[in-house]
Order: structure tokens, then C-alpha cells, then sequence
């Protein structure tokens, strides 16, 4: 038996690694590729002649990182405004037509989100948003919502309502027991939703594409197409490889910082039906 036991511990932990390298080899070749410089010379080089070229590329690096920073911190602000209050709304409080609601806002999903963006373009332009990063935040704040509701909703039904029910009788009212009883217990929640809609904020492409014309707001998902597109058909993939990296590099160093909170907020009441 305990022969047994060491074989499949050894199995399991020989099948892991395998996934592991399976999944970390795009990567690597990836930063291989960026640190090999096809472009400078005849023969090739290794050093960081392809990042030099991303940085010198277009408005420059610089620009493309702030755009695309800016449009994530606002769709995770604008995120956050509207569905922790919804998702206690919901969860907590009995209105007319709550699960009516709440079932027309998760239908959402099941629109292709790529059919409306005509008509969100059109929208914009009555308001004055259109070429605008705030623009196109409202627009990812509004495709983040439903996931970002179904989450916070689910959340807070995963506290017991004996929290609610001591705060009131310690005194406290809706609001009170909202902010300093029910929120710091849905912590890893909002984490899991600040995560989800940073990340999708920072990789969107399509969006960005159609609501920004002007090169300077444009992302770092449009400049790198641009990069590819290059001239004359030419496509310098060294410099490609380079602006994947750097676009990289923050979606790793947040997943990493939240991954604990992140994987709570799934398996503590987050996918609770």
C-alpha cells in the first residue's frame, strides 16, 4: 500500500510538472523571442534592441501603458460603484421585481457583445464621448456589470444573516451594517471582481479598435496590432514579442499578488448557486 501511495504521488506530481511546462513554454519562447534581435543585424543578436524599438514606436510605449492603465483603473472604479451596492441590493433587501431584474441584467451575457457596439458607438457620440477614454470605460464598466453583479450578489448571500441581524441589535442601521459588517466579509469578492475586470480591461482589443480613432488614447492591445501590421506587410516580431512581454508583465505581477483572495472569493460563496 505504501508503495502504492509513492506511485501515485510521484504520478500525480510527474503530470503537473508536465502541465506546468506545457503552459509556461508559450511564455518562455515569448521572452526568448523578444531578447533575440532578428532586426538589428543580418545574423541576429541577444540584448534588448527589440524593446528599445516598442518604446520608440508610435506615441511610445510611455503613452500606450498610461491609456490602457487609465481605461482599467476606471472600469474597475466604475465596476466596483455599481455592483457592491447592487450585489447587497440583491442579495439582502426584498423590492419589487428584484429576481426580475437581476435575470434581465445577467441575460446580458448572452448577447455577443460585438452587436452592439454600433449602436454604443453611436450612443457616445450623442453625449460627447466619442475618441475618449472615459468613453470607452463607461463601455467596459457596462459589459463587466453582469458578472461583476453575479459575484457580489452571491457573495453576500454567503455571509450568514446573523451578522445582520446582531448588527442591527448593537444599533446599527442598513447602511452602517453595509459598510463596516457585511463588506469586510466580501473582501475577497471584491477582490476576485476588481481582478476579473482589470484583466479584461487591459486585453480588450476589439472595444478600443472601434471607439478610439486618435493614435495618441489609443491602448496597448491596438498599438501592438498596429506594431504587427508594420510596413509594406513587413511584421517585426522581435519588437511584437517585446510589447507582449510588457503587456504581460502587470496581469502576472497583480494575479500573483491576489491569487489567495482570488481563488477564496471562487470557493468561499462566490459560485454559490
Amino acid at each position: 500500500m505504501k508503495l502504492r501511495r509513492t506511485l501515485g504521488a510521484t504520478a500525480w506530481h510527474v503530470v503537473s510538472i508536465v502541465i506546468a511546462v506545457a503552459f509556461l513554454l508559450p511564455l518562455a519562447w515569448t521572452l526568448w523571442s523578444s531578447l533575440t534581435d532578428s532586426g538589428a543585424s543580418p545574423d541576429g543578436g541577444f540584448g534588448f534592441a527589440n524593446y528599445s524599438r516598442v518604446v520608440d514606436y508610435g506615441s511610445g510605449l510611455g503613452t500606450y501603458v498610461l491609456n490602457t492603465g487609465a481605461v482599467a483603473l476606471m472600469t474597475v472604479a466604475g465596476v466596483l460603484v455599481v455592483s457592491v451596492p447592487a450585489g447587497y441590493a440583491f442579495a439582502r433587501l426584498t423590492f419589487p421585481g428584484k429576481n426580475v431584474l437581476f435575470v434581465l441584467a445577467l441575460a446580458i451575457l448572452m448577447v455577443p457583445y460585438a452587436t452592439i457596439l454600433i449602436p454604443l458607438y453611436v450612443l457616445l457620440g450623442w453625449i460627447g464621448l466619442q475618441d475618449s477614454l472615459v468613453g470607452l470605460a463607461l463601455v467596459l464598466v457596462m459589459l463587466q456589470l453582469p458578472f461583476s453583479l453575479f459575484m457580489m450578489r452571491n457573495s453576500f448571500e454567503s455571509l450568514p444573516r446573523e451578522l445582520d441581524e446582531a448588527a442591527y441589535v448593537d444599533g446599527c442601521t442598513s447602511r452602517t451594517a453595509f459598510l463596516k459588517v457585511l463588506l469586510p466579509g466580501t473582501v475577497p469578492g471584491v477582490v476576485t471582481v476588481c481582478l476579473y475586470a482589470f484583466l479584461a480591461s487591459w486585453n480588450e482589443f476589439i472595444a478600443p479598435l472601434i471607439f478610439l480613432t486618435d493614435g495618441s488614447r489609443f491602448t496597448l492591445p491596438v498599438a501592438l496590432v498596429s506594431l504587427r501590421s508594420g510596413s509594406l506587410g513587413q511584421v517585426d516580431y522581435g519588437a511584437l514579442q517585446a510589447g507582449v512581454i510588457v503587456s504581460a508583465i502587470p496581469c502576472l505581477f497583480l494575479f500573483l499578488l491576489l491569487q489567495r483572495y482570488y481563488v477564496r472569493g471562487f470557493t468561499s460563496g462566490a459560485l454559490k448557486g
